[in-house]
């Protein structure tokens, strides 16, 4: 195959789209790619070389997309290479604009998608080019200043490119650099891993957000893909580092998730090359864990553990790469999974979780499926193989089947839909259809029984078509499959329902799946003439006889359900005359199952089904519009399946009937038609649409029929009409597929020659298709242009005199014409040449040529005909402005005029949204049908044929950049006057044509916005206000197409920006108008979210251009064109530099045209906004704003309008950073700097190279000379991990530039700046304005009031302050919010603003900060305490805590003194707490003072101080982490503080009593009794245990464990919220811990720690024990199980419990023991049954007759407890299994059934068990009662039913 292509060719191509040889054209493709792919290579090449972005490499590398899409990789490997190494160099520029580089990496994507056609041999990408970009893009260091804009939001894109980039979807720039990562990965080279970890290392401070960035880095870049003798090289280097920071983890970090992502990648990528056994138990649990169920009594969702879960997707990789293997462990483990989750599977459970377990299901069989068909029907290609040992054997097949079915079969009846489990089926019914199969058939046979549950079998037949395809096909595994096939089908029947209509539909879908698979033949004969038939085959052949049968009951059904939905049955004339929604979907559902079954019928059954189907049609008259549709429907696919038979019954009668009717000539000129005749006329237009060659015969009879009701007068009747003239044009003119069958040649061979059951789903071979093609015969074309000649030449003639006033015709007349001359075009567009005309020249100045490539789909036009396209676009023309200068409320036919224009366009023969549809619904077909297992491509024949003719479609829509000529040109304009006509409906459908028409021609936009922009021109004084708004929405654009007003061209915007502005001076333009201000609104809205920062520099550097010459000179097809001459290329660079120094003149003019704008007197406020809006959008980073602007926004910032002051607030921050002046930097070695060496094996934490960075108060810079000396190191994160290979600090002083200019020393843009701020009364203005209220109570701490604060100091250090001290002053002592807020803002700007000034000016600086920040801390109020909070953090963040040594040190004098109350206390705190937070573990010596400081006063009597010590002693031990390769730190440790807590705590536990919360809420004088003291200090430490379990990284179980006896002393056993704050704390800090990840060594502590507690004196405590115990089981459930003494523990001390004294904690046994058994935590084993029986057998002592009155004994004996216990037991065992009934429970329910009348409180025991298992197993009695004996059976019907359960 590709030798013979190859030798056509000149090269091997990569691998081409298959479909594209089987087009009936097929020969003519070679030429016409060669030809295409040589001018790409030739033009690209070019363009590159001759640096001409845009529009040469654009327009180019757009062509090549297109050719990607129809002819699929196409060219040779060094092509192929080539290609990639220059888009990678362009995608790369980095001055590249964002939008640019967009379109250029999704065309990577797509030449890297198929990573199997190059190795790594033939490739090799640098990885740091895409980092930098990735950097630069997604943490911009200037796009919150404004001085970049990305596009985030996702925009749709034309609809074709869009079919192949469904990787796409979300187009945001950030998904296309993820996916361009993700494709570069396999090419990285070898020594990239260990350059990567060198990079992102340092950045692994887990206290810091710089972790995020590197994990997620890591999970990007890492490639996992390297050979195995490269491994050492690979994930060797970090595998181990990695993986012990994750297991050490304990509380969901939102990093944890990208390395749940990066693990699953490495796993699936090395299969068998790495040992997963010893955290697969951890690996299951977090996994389970991550699917947040609610377990247990009284549980509260952590909220980071939702929003932090683990993505779905990634999990099931991770699991199916682990599975086989020879330990087989995680098979068990995921059987465990499934176990113990199946409950949540069923159908009565619901909750948010739902969602993600379905996921789960729906997914994790596709995997495994996707692993199967990897290891062994995948072609092998370079990537690692998987070793033959870790191959997933049969057994490792059953065993995942089986462990699936549970879960799975549950689903079926979910609430969100049985859609997850039927994709399950489908892939599990691959692998193993004899186990998936057979239950799923028992489900739906009982559900196609049963009329009452409608649900149930909507269910079972959406399953049963995903496994259609493995149960007709049968194989070795599962011969008997077939044999079900058609009882399944005769029993669907009754589901086609006029009544149900989900039903119907799903029947319908039912049976064409099936139907399409199978040849419906009678076979029965085969029965005596073959003798080699196999049992099930003669099965088969008999059951074959009945498909006649089958054929004739469904026709009938569909008859009575044509009859019920006639339109007079459904509905009254009066009402809607149209078919609903509903009915329309059943009419599609009906026709194309009708059609399926008669493609797939023997001609016998055939001839049957026709002359059923032709008597039914004409013995009725029905009418058209609803039940005539679905009858004329089945008669048209009858025609099509046969056509000669069909048209020799149909045809005559039609054509007799209207003849016989429309004999008279009244008839022609009534306004409502005999029904006979419209139906009639309708049968006939549908039965018409087949084959072009089969109509020939009928030709005479079908003019006459077309010359008689084309003018009739009515409507309805002229419309059918008109259909049938489009139906006979379409057959005779396309190119289409004639037949469909599931086998080439159809089913009509003897049966001795050929048995169809063999066929039986058969996929089709893509290599003998044997597609049957309708091309036109020269006979067909001219019979088409006889009907044109006859039809269509008199209507153009006629509307032609009309036209020109020759001759008049009344509306209805034209009407009907140009329905005629539309439907003649809809017919035979694909006869017609397109449009002739000039191309317009000078659109665009290229050097390269940007002409349009044609494609050939099978038409030779004949030149010597008339071109019907012209001759109807010159009429249309002309009638247009007819009727547009005289009768303009014609609205009728200005839309049929737009509509013909449209298709004159754009329409070759098919329509872009019906192509779309079908593609869509190809998909979702191939889908539910698809073979993953085996892949190649193994579809059914149907299916493949309809590929390869939406291939041929694709072909004759592909129109992108086509060129714009003459014609076009006088079209659009035609279209814009539409546009912005009189009335709405049509503009707005005009507006939608010239949309579509606007993306498809080569730089038309130009030619048309200065027409557009014409009507908002204020001079042009006659523009209506219809036309006004017409051009605004022609601007605007519709949500799909072009944006006029944004495209990325300074030239356009530099006209559409200034004149939306300036139409507000027009005299149309009224703001009293609500619909008008709303369109400018949406205007400037849509700009705002559109815009991209628009380049300014377009140079491509050397690189490129040398790939670009060698794609000129290697490989064939060699381009024509030849490498560009030296001083052509010399001409290239001079035009781009040009260009971009013509670029930054319009930059310039823009900005001044704007401002010309503003400075108009007359302009509305609401244009000078959107005016000052545009200005916001066009600061950037590389080019300085003009001074004029600057002057603008500066004077702004006092502007009496709010949105103003806001814009001008944003600019001036941005454009003090852009005349910032850059500060040098050096390298460092901290190794010197410190005197170690540096360490050679990896260990993080604090270390002894990293103690000088640590704030240490004997040695902080209070001098000059220490300040200069000292090495500030701003960022949190270094060496906290490792230090950086090359650490960049800032120089000394005297390199930095020059600090306090004088005014003469500064530039334009500075003085100004200046000036402004050094006037005493525009700063008296601007903090007047700032310290005013905007919104009361929403107010925030402004980030950019900070940054331009900032900025401010930055750049002019502390020239201002002087000016701004008594405002200062003045403003904190205010205690207003807004004035608070205010000087929060200045304060936090001047302590990051000083990061470089000298000493004596920083020193004094905080001489004037501290009393002022003294001040603000004491007048501290509830509405401002979280601005303080910010405002201190925010001038923290990234410092080095020695630089603000004044601050940490003034924060700390005592935060919580009493003075000023405890609020006052509480927000000093936070305030310090916001500092230091910032400065994580760079300050240990300040954490050990702060918690010395604090102990003592841990007894606070106040609640709110006491949260806020909670959460300080957060943030203080929050340093104290335990991971892998981490010193132990030197800040304050958790165990230190809980020894010390746990004595000052002994007073609690010690004692018995009831610890009760009796502390008054005022401190009293004097010393209190060490009691209360201790239970004060327990509320706090409270505090900080439930604030520390959302914070903190690891938890301290040791320490915890130690404080649980207290915390189960204390809380509550209700659920009560009006327990004091101590018992409810106690209760959630339980909730809380019990959810926590155990690692395995911490289990035996809090099991022992449990026992002990389990042995208390308190039942309120046995019983918490026991609620504890479910939530933790269940939350660490693998790590517990591959435990085994821990279960034992765990059982033992349940089963313990079930004995105790205590009621309530008996029956919360029990709970607990059912829980553990259901999910398979415990199993169900015969000692332990025995034990239960044992127990219950126990005697009761006898009633001892009581004397009446005497005291009745309270508590239980001994014996009634154990024997209650054993019956509590028998009853958890009965409960564990609400859904089924497993062996042993027959027995335990007789059992339990023994003790129904014992004493109580064991009755209430018996009757609620028996009463719980009828209402669980109520649904599905008739299938658990097989379980039972029927002895047994009687008993239990007794039970349930006796009086005792009404008692």
């Amino acid at each position: 195959m590709k030798k013979a292509q190859s030798d056509t060719l000149d090269f091997v191509p990569q691998k081409d789209i298959v479909y594209n040889k089987l087009l009936p054209y097929a020969d003519r493709l070679d030429n016409e790619s060669n030809d295409i792919l040589s001018k790409i290579k030739g033009n690209l090449g070019r363009a590159v070389q001759l640096r001409e972005i845009w529009p040469g490499v654009l327009f180019w590398t757009r062509k090549l997309s297109t050719y990607m899409r129809l002819y699929g990789r196409k060219f040779s490997k060094e092509d192929h290479v080539l290609f990639i190494k220059l888009l990678y160099e362009l995608v790369t520029i980095p001055k590249l604009e964002i939008s640019m580089m967009q379109g250029l990496a999704r065309l990577l994507i797509n030449l890297l998608k198929k990573r199997e056609l190059l190795s790594r041999e033939d490739l090799e990408l640098k990885w740091r080019p895409l980092y930098e970009l990735h950097d630069r893009i997604l943490f911009s260091k200037t796009e919150h200043l404004g001085l970049n804009w990305f596009p985030n939001s996702p925009r749709p894109r034309s609809s074709s490119k869009h079919i192949m980039l469904k990787l796409v979807q979300r187009c945001s720039v950030e998904s296309v650099l993820k996916t361009l990562v993700k494709s570069c990965r396999p090419y990285f080279s070898e020594s990239a891993t260990q350059e990567m970890l060198d990079e992102w290392r340092p950045l692994l401070c887990p206290f810091d957000v710089t972790m995020q960035r590197a994990i997620s880095y890591f999970e990007l870049f890492l490639p996992t893909t390297l050979p195995p003798e490269l491994h050492h090289k690979g994930f060797k280097l970090w595998f181990d580092e990695l993986i012990s920071l994750w297991v050490s983890v304990q509380n969901l970090p939102s990093w944890e998730v990208h390395l749940v992502n990066l693990f699953a990648r490495l796993a699936n990528d090395n299969i068998g090359y790495i040992d997963w056994d010893p955290y697969i138990p951890k690996i299951f649990t977090r996994i389970l864990r991550s699917l947040n169920l609610p377990v247990g009594t009284s549980q509260m969702i952590v909220p980071r553990y939702v929003t932090n879960a683990y993505d779905i997707s990634h999990v099931v990789l991770w699991v199916s790469s682990l599975l086989g293997g020879p330990s087989k462990q995680a098979q068990a483990q995921l059987s465990g999974l499934f176990n113990s989750i199946a409950s949540f599977f069923h159908p009565s459970n619901h909750g948010r979780w739902l969602m993600k377990l379905m996921k789960l299901l729906q997914r994790l069989p596709a995997s495994v499926v996707r692993r199967l068909h990897r290891e062994r029907y995948r072609k092998p290609t370079w990537l690692t193989p998987i070793p033959e040992s870790h191959k997933l054997t049969e057994e490792d097949i059953t065993n995942f089947v089986d462990s699936m079915m549970q879960p799975v079969l549950l689903a079926m009846f979910s609430k969100t839909g049985s859609l997850d489990a039927a994709q399950a089926l489908q892939n599990l019914a691959l692998m193993r259809p004899e186990l998936v199969i057979p239950p799923v058939l028992e489900k739906t046979y009982p559900a196609l029984e049963t009329l009452t549950e409608p649900h149930q079998l909507t269910a079972t037949l959406s399953c049963m078509i995903g496994v259609a395809r493995s149960l007709v096909s049968g194989g070795q595994r599962f011969p008997e499959g077939p044999t079900h096939m058609l009882p399944l089908l005769m029993r669907a029947l009754p589901g086609v329902d006029p009544n149900d209509f989900s039903k119907c539909m799903i029947t319908f879908q039912f049976i064409a799946t099936f139907v399409t698979l199978v040849p419906l033949v009678d076979c029965s004969s085969a029965l005596h003439e073959k003798t080699d038939l196999t049992e099930v085959e003669r099965e088969m052949c008999s059951a074959s006889a009945e498909f006649e049968d089958f054929v004739l009951q469904f026709m009938d059904r569909c008859f009575a359900l044509i009859d019920s939905s006639t339109l007079e049955q459904t509905r009254e004339e009066t009402e809607t005359e149209k078919m609903t929604h509903l009915e329309s979907l059943v009419e599609l559902g009906l026709s194309s199952t009708f059609s399926t079954i008669l493609t797939q019928c023997s001609l016998d059954i055939f001839k049957v089904a026709l002359e059923k189907v032709f008597n039914f049609a004409t013995t009725n008259i029905f009418e058209t519009r609803v039940a005539g549709r679905m009858v004329a429907d089945m008669c048209r696919a009858a025609a099509k399946c046969h056509p000669a038979e069909s048209l020799k019954v149909f045809v005559p009668h039609c054509c007799n009937a209207i003849n016989q009717i429309a004999v008279n000539e009244e008839v022609l000129n009534e306004e409502e038609l005999d029904k006979e005749l419209l139906w009639n006329l309708q049968l006939l237009s549908e039965v018409t649409r087949v084959d072009g060659d089969k109509i020939l015969p009928y030709r005479s009879d079908l003019v006459q029929i077309l010359q008689l009701t084309l003018h009739l007068k009515c409507k309805q009747g002229y419309t059918l009409a008109c259909n049938l003239l489009h139906h006979i044009l379409r057959s005779l003119a396309l190119i289409y597929p004639t037949e469909y069958c599931s086998v080439p040649g159809g089913f009509h061979q003897p049966i001795s020659d050929y048995l169809p059951i063999k066929d039986w789903g058969r996929p089709g071979d893509l290599w003998n298709l044997d597609i049957r093609w309708h091309v036109p015969s020269v006979e067909e074309t001219s019979f088409a242009f006889y009907i044109l000649d006859l039809i269509l030449q008199p209507e153009l003639q006629r509307l032609q005199r009309f036209a020109q006033g020759e001759q008049d015709m009344i509306r209805d007349d034209v009407l009907q014409s140009l329905t005629i001359v539309q439907h003649c075009l809809l017919g035979a567009g694909g006869l017609m040449p397109p449009l002739k005309g000039e191309p317009i020249p000078e659109l665009v100045h290229s050097m390269v040529n940007l002409d349009e490539t044609t494609l050939y789909t099978g038409m030779e036009y004949d030149k010597s005909r008339e071109n019907y396209r012209d001759a109807v676009c010159g009429v249309m023309r002309q009638l247009l402005h007819y009727i547009l200068e005289h009768s303009e409320d014609d609205t009728k036919s200005l839309f049929l005029i737009i509509k013909i224009i449209s298709d004159l366009l754009h329409f070759k023969g098919s329509h872009k949204h019906e192509f779309d549809s079908r593609w869509k619904s190809f998909n979702l077909v191939k889908k539910s049908m698809e073979n993953r297992l085996h892949g190649r491509k193994q579809h059914i024949r149907a299916l493949l044929i309809d590929r390869v003719m939406l291939q041929h479609e694709l072909r004759k829509l592909t129109v992108e950049g086509c060129q714009y000529r003459s014609i076009h040109q006088e079209l659009m304009r035609d279209l814009l006057r539409l546009s912005t006509s009189t009335y709405s409906q049509v503009r707005s459908r005009a507006q939608n044509v010239l949309f579509t028409a606007l993306g498809t021609y080569n730089f038309c936009c130009r030619d048309l916005i200065p027409h557009v922009l014409e009507f908002l021109n204020p001079d042009n004084s006659s523009v209506t206000q219809q036309q006004f708004k017409g051009a605004l929405y022609c601007l605007l654009g519709n949500h799909s197409g072009v944006c006029l007003a944004n495209l990325h061209d300074w030239e356009c915007i530099a006209l559409t920006w200034p004149a939306i502005v300036r139409s507000g001076l027009s005299s149309a333009m009224s703001l009293e108008k609500p619909s008008i201000v709303r369109l400018f609104d949406d205007l400037a809205d849509k700009i705002h979210r559109q815009y991209e920062t628009i380049g300014i520099d377009f140079s491509i550097h050397g690189e490129c251009c040398a790939v670009a010459k060698q794609l000129m000179v290697t490989g064939n097809p060699v381009p024509k064109d030849p490498v560009p001459p030296e001083e052509e290329t010399q001409q290239g660079i001079k035009r781009q530099e040009l260009k971009n120094s013509e670029s930054v003149e319009k930059y310039k003019q823009l900005i001044g045209d704007l401002l010309d704008c503003i400075n108009n007197r007359n302009m509305p406020w609401k244009f000078e906004h959107i005016s000052i809006g545009f200005m916001s959008l066009l600061l950037r980073d590389d080019h300085q704003l003009p001074t004029a602007a600057v002057m603008f926004f500066v004077k702004s910032l006092n502007h009496d309008s709010l949105y103003v002051r806001k814009v001008a607030i944003s600019a001036v921050a941005g454009i003090m950073k852009q005349i910032k002046r850059p500060h040098k930097k050096v390298p460092v070695s901290p190794s010197e700097l410190c005197g170690v060496k540096q360490l050679s094996d990896m260990v993080a934490g604090d270390r002894t190279d990293n103690q000088w960075l640590q704030y240490n108060s004997k040695s902080l810079p209070r001098t000059e000379h220490d300040w200069d000396g000292c090495v500030f190191v701003e960022k949190t994160h270094w060496g906290y991990y490792c230090w950086p290979r090359k650490l960049m600090m800032y120089a000394p002083l005297e390199e930095q530039p020059k600090q306090n200019l004088t005014r003469e020393e500064m530039t334009e843009r500075e003085q100004i700046i200046f000036d402004h701020f050094s006037d005493p009364v525009f700063i008296n203005q601007f903090i007047e304005f700032l310290s005013l209220e905007d919104r009361k109570g929403k107010d925030k701490f402004s980030p950019r009031r900070f940054c331009l604060f900032k900025g401010l100091f930055r750049n002019f250090s502390d020239a201002f302050v002087p000016l701004l001290r008594p405002h200062m002053e003045r403003l904190v002592a205010d205690s207003h919010e807004s004035k608070q807020r205010c000087v929060a803002e200045i304060i936090s700007g001047l302590i990051r603003g000083c990061k470089h000034w000298s000493y004596a000016k920083v020193d004094s600086l905080w001489k004037l900060l501290c009393p002022l920040l003294r001040t603000a801390l004491s007048n501290i109020t509830i509405e401002t305490y979280a601005d303080w909070g910010t405002c201190i953090a925010t001038a923290c963040e990234s410092r080095d805590p020695r630089k603000l040594h004044w601050l940490f040190e003034m924060l700390m004098e005592s935060p919580v003194n009493g003075e000023g109350g405890s609020f006052v206390d509480a927000c000093r705190l936070y305030v310090l707490q916001g500092g230091l937070a910032q400065q994580e573990w760079r300050v240990p010596e300040l954490l050990h003072r702060l918690l010395q400081y604090l102990e003592p006063k841990l007894t606070q009597v106040y609640k709110n101080v006491r949260e806020r010590i909670g959460s300080v002693l957060t943030y203080i031990f929050m340093i104290d982490v335990n991971l892998p390769y981490t010193q132990p730190t030197t800040s304050p440790r958790i165990s230190d503080f809980t020894e010390r807590i746990l004595l000052k705590l002994k007073p609690l536990t010690e004692g018995d009593e009831e610890i009760q919360n009796h502390v008054t809420e005022e401190n009293e004088v004097g010393e209190q009794d060490e009691r209360t003291q201790a239970i004060k200090l327990l509320k706090t430490v409270l505090k900080w245990l439930i604030a520390s379990a959302g914070r903190s990284f690891s938890t301290a179980v040791p320490e915890q464990i130690r404080l649980l006896p207290l915390l189960f002393k204390i809380a509550p056993v209700e659920n009560d919220d009006s327990y004091d704050e101590l018992k409810r704390d106690a209760k959630t800090c339980l909730s809380l811990m019990s959810q926590g990840l155990l690692y395995p060594e911490q289990i035996p502590m809090v099991l022992s720690a449990l026992q002990e507690i389990a042995g208390s004196s308190s039942w309120h405590a046995r019983y918490t024990v026991l609620t504890y115990l479910q939530i933790m089981v269940f939350y660490n459930l693998f790590t517990f199980m591959s435990d085994q003494k821990a279960v034992n523990d765990v059982q033992a001390l349940v089963i313990r419990l079930l004995e105790d004294e205590q009621l309530e904690v008996r029956e919360m046994a029990a709970t607990t023991l059912s829980g553990f058994l259901q999910c398979n935590f415990l199993s169900m084993d015969p000692p332990m049954q025995a034990h239960f029986e044992a127990l219950c057998k126990t005697c009761l002592p006898k009633k001892r007759k009581r004397e009446l009155g005497s005291i009745v004994d309270t508590i239980p004996s001994a014996d009634l407890v154990r024997r209650h216990a054993g019956v509590l037991g028998l009853s958890a065992c009965i409960l564990s299994s609400p859904y089924d009934v497993p062996t042993w429970m027959p027995q335990l329910l007789m059992d339990l059934s023994a003790h129904l009348n014992d004493t109580q409180p064991i009755e209430m025991t018996v009757k609620k068990t028996l009463s719980n298992f009828r209402r669980t197993h109520h649904d599905n009695w008739q299938q658990h009662k097989q379980q039972f004996t029927d002895d047994q059976l009687l008993v239990l019907t007794d039970l349930l039913v006796s009086p005792c359960y009404y008692a």
